[in-house]
Order: structure tokens, then C-alpha cells, then sequence
């Protein structure tokens, strides 16, 4: 079974409104050597409780703003991890940028350090909308941030947009977009503005938020000019041109197993048919303090039952859906005990069947929801 690694950087220069992500803001200097040192014994940890069997095929930093981190703690994570875990000659190595993050020539120094995937947070590139999120960098310092790596000659990275903002309307929306395939980038993540519970956002509703109907048609220009300019939707609200979708998260969606370190970070392990999760403490100083030790961590064994619907979770944003031999090895379970309600949903237009396996239609992908809804555990 493939194996990932993701890597948890926490720290932000502030808080964006609508983010529901572990992420705090840095108060003085990052202590990124302790960090360094302390991801390390985190990695040693998990490794001491589950050995890795098999090559590492992706590493993804997220955040928070992994481009906080100097290239040559990077650098110095990836020497450690390779020193611990054998590595696919293609690794896939993503890290998470923001624009007013990145200094002249950082990204030549990232890519020397092993970095060979960006994933940068634009958002918008209209300087209005940017600022209703919260964001500390505008779009002139994202064309520089572009440039960049063009200079570094990344010759894989993604873009990452957000649509249906507070104020924007079906012009703007769609020139936001347009204006991130005129850089042709490899990839392009495109989605919706939700309200996460917890959030800022959540607590005060921004005012002057699209209409439904006038997110439809966002979406469907979107996906008009995203499909012209020859991207291939293959998640819900990921586009990648032929050979670069992203390998650390299409195997999150499919079921894989992943390690997670750093405060917060998220992990999955299969065994003997068994699926544990992990889950490391939220807290920055606590898990610098803890990191390496059963007392930042919580395991939790999934159910059969709940086992089922996290398969389903990630399969079904996948545009290619899932193959009914997959089912069987990775849920755990006999595709029999889906059959009534696949059916109704095919009939309702959400799915189509095949003798292969099952995928969403893009009306199941409009109410993803609602489909999955069908399938938790009772």
C-alpha cells in the first residue's frame, strides 16, 4: 500500500477568518530548531509504534505557512526523514507558501533543499477580495511569488483559489480564475468559500455573499474554462493538467495510509485489517515539549461500520470514484451491503454503476452532502 508522510508547521503571521485549520499566530521568532529537533522524535515515535513497509512516495508540508520555515530547516527535515524511511527515486516533496511569505530567491533555495512541489495560496487576485479574508500579502506580491518559481524552474506547482467571497460577483470570480490559467500552472485547486464552525468567519458572517444561483454559475463558467484550457477534474475541487495531480492527497482520498507529525497532524495505519487513526495535540508548546511521546498522541481503532463511510468520504470526491475490488480490500467490507442504496442514488442521477465499480456524476459532486448522508454508519 502506498505510504505518505505529511508534516504539520502551525505557525502563521495571523489568522485568516475562514480558517479552520490548526494554525496560531507567531508571537517573536519561530523556534524552528526546536521545531527541526522535535519533528524528528515525533517521526522516530510513529515509527517506533508502526514500522513502514515500503517506499515513502509523497511528503507534504502544510500549515498554517510552512514557507515560515528557513530552506535549511526544510532541508534538514527532509535529510532526517530519508535517513529514517526508504524513499521513492520520484518522491513527490509539496510545500505550502504564501505569497508575503516568500523572499527573493527562496524558492531556488527550497528546491535545492529537496522541495520539487509548491502550493501556493493565492486565494484571489483581486486586492479588495484579499483583504475581506484576512490575507497579509496582495496580488502584486503573488505575480512576483509566480515569478519565482518560474525562475526556480518549478516545474510543478499549484495554485490555490477560493471562489463565492464575500462581495465577489460572477465577473470577478471568473476573472480570478482566468487570470490563474493565464500563468499555466501544472495544477489548480478551485473552491467554494464555506463557513467552518469555529471560525471567525462562522461566528459573524461577512456580509455580501453570493447568491446560490449565483455560485451555480460560477461554477459551471468555471469548470467551462478549466476544461477548455485542458484541465482534468479529478477531486471535487482539484484540477491538474495530464501527470500532476497531487500524490499525497489523491492517496488520502483513496484510502492510503499516511503518517502525520507536528501539532495536530492526522495519521492512518492499516493492519490485519485493523484501521487506526492518530491524532497529535493541537497545542504548539505542548507538542514541542511532548514530541516524541505517547503523551502528545490519541489513537483511536475505526469501526467496521465507520470504516465504510471514510472510504466512501474520500472516494467519492474523487471523480473516478472507486472500483468494487478496492472496496472490498480497503473498506473492509462486501459491496453487497451498499447495493440498495447505490441504486437509489443512481436513480436519483447522483452516481453511475458499472460491472468496474461506482463514480459520482457532476450532480453527485454538486450534492456531495446529500449523497453521502446515505451511507452513515447508523
Amino acid at each position: 500500500m502506498p505510504q505518505t508522510l505529511y508534516v504539520h508547521v502551525p505557525w502563521c503571521i495571523s489568522k485568516c477568518p475562514y480558517c479552520d485549520f490548526n494554525s496560531h499566530v507567531v508571537k517573536g521568532k519561530i523556534p524552528a530548531r526546536r521545531y527541526l529537533a522535535a519533528a524528528l522524535a515525533d517521526l522516530d515515535f510513529e515509527l517506533s509504534e508502526r514500522p513502514v513497509e515500503g517506499e515513502l512516495i509523497a511528503v507534504f508540508f502544510g500549515g498554517g505557512t510552512p514557507s515560515l520555515l528557513a530552506p535549511e530547516i526544510i532541508a534538514g527535515l527532509l535529510e532526517g526523514i530519508g535517513k529514517r524511511l526508504a524513499l521513492a527515486a520520484d518522491l513527490e516533496v509539496t510545500l505550502e507558501a504564501n505569497p508575503g511569505t516568500i523572499e527573493r530567491g527562496r524558492f531556488a533555495e527550497y528546491a535545492a533543499a529537496g522541495v520539487n512541489r509548491v502550493s501556493l495560496g493565492v486565494q484571489s487576485l483581486d486586492d479588495a477580495m484579499l483583504r475581506g479574508l484576512g490575507r497579509i500579502h496582495d496580488s502584486r506580491e503573488t505575480i512576483i511569488a509566480v515569478g519565482e518559481l518560474r525562475a526556480a524552474n518549478f516545474d510543478n506547482f499549484n495554485l490555490d483559489l477560493i471562489y463565492a467571497l464575500p462581495g465577489q460577483d460572477i465577473q470577478g470570480a471568473v476573472a480570478d480564475l482566468a487570470g490563474a490559467i493565464a500563468w499555466d500552472p501544472p495544477h489548480l485547486s478551485w473552491y467554494r468559500l464555506t463557513l467552518e464552525p469555529g471560525t471567525a468567519f462562522s461566528r459573524r458572517p461577512p456580509p455580501g455573499l453570493p447568491e446560490e444561483q449565483e455560485i451555480i454559475r460560477i461554477e459551471a463558467l468555471g469548470r467551462g474554462l478549466l476544461a477548455e484550457a485542458g484541465y482534468r477534474r479529478y477531486e471535487i475541487s482539484a484540477y491538474a493538467r495530464p501527470g500532476f495531480p497531487c500524490r499525497h492527497n489523491l492517496n488520502y482520498w483513496r484510502y492510503g495510509d499516511y503518517l502525520g507529525i507536528g501539532p495536530g497532524a492526522h495519521g492512518k495505519r492499516t493492519s490485519g485489517g485493523r484501521v487506526i487513526r492518530t491524532e497529535r495535540g493541537h497545542s504548539p508548546s505542548r507538542w514541542l515539549h511532548l514530541a516524541g511521546q505517547s503523551g502528545v498522541v490519541s489513537t483511536v481503532e475505526v469501526t467496521p461500520q465507520e470504516q465504510i463511510f471514510e472510504y466512501l468520504l474520500g472516494a467519492l470526491r474523487l471523480t473516478a470514484g472507486f472500483r468494487w475490488r478496492d472496496f472490498r480490500r480497503l473498506a473492509g467490507a462486501d459491496a453487497r451491503v451498499l447495493f440498495s442504496r447505490l441504486e437509489q442514488a443512481e436513480r436519483e442521477g447522483l452516481v453511475v454503476c458499472t460491472e468496474a465499480g461506482v463514480r459520482p456524476t457532476e450532480r453527485g459532486h454538486d450534492l456531495l452532502d446529500e449523497l453521502l448522508l446515505r451511507f452513515l454508519p447508523a
